[in-house]
């Protein structure tokens, strides 16, 4: 059964008053999301990966070694990272669970440290790419960044929350501010009961 481009969660307006406007999504979602789900299911048709899971093929095609990934992994990987960034954000307003703030300060210190590692890790990302807060194998909460569309499940990590760094992603609203993007998904647009859920 081929992937499907799934629902944004809310309407392309919704963010627009929180700094993520409705031709970022139109041009994100519609045009860039659909792209990965229509080039993957093109890439993996006749092939052993056919009728797999997102996460089964980003195991078994990522390569760690490799200058390039292939264009199976590529497209899956950004089918699945994008599939959880529009579920990482909310048009209301969302306050930070609890047990989540406990498990970050421990993590990190503070809050406000959290975020300036995470905006480091996604402002630092060279070209194209995305910033992660990860809950890894051992339990540990840590921040990454990866290149392109190379995502968490790579490494056996679970993803509580990434932000997309590339430029179609916050060129339209933010032109090439990076910094003031990560920054304004961290203030108004993350979803931390969905980061927390995660846990």
């Amino acid at each position: 059964m081929a992937f499907e481009l799934p629902d944004l969660p809310y309407a392309h307006d919704a963010l627009a008053g929180k700094g993520m406007s409705a031709e970022t999504l139109e041009y994100h979602h519609d045009i860039h999301h659909k792209a990965y789900v229509d080039n993957g299911n093109k890439a993996i048709k006749g092939t052993e990966w056919e009728g797999k899971s997102l996460e089964e093929i980003i195991k078994g095609t990522y390569d760690k070694n490799a200058v390039a990934q292939s264009g199976i992994f590529n497209n899956i990987s950004q089918l699945w990272n994008h599939n959880q960034f529009w579920e990482m954000m909310t048009p209301k307003d969302s306050k930070m669970p609890g047990e989540l703030e406990k498990a970050i300060t421990e993590a990190f210190g503070s809050v406000d440290k959290f975020k300036d590692e995470f905006k480091s890790a996604g402002g630092g990302q060279f070209g194209s790419g995305w910033a992660w807060l990860v809950k890894d194998s051992d339990g540990s909460l840590k921040v990454t960044n990866t290149e392109n569309g190379v995502n968490p499940v790579c490494f056996g990590q679970t993803a509580l929350l990434g932000c997309d760094v590339w430029e179609h992603s916050y060129y339209i609203d933010f032109r090439n501010k990076r910094p003031a993007y990560l920054e304004n998904f961290l203030d108004n647009l993350v979803n931390w009961e969905n980061v927390a859920s995660r846990m």
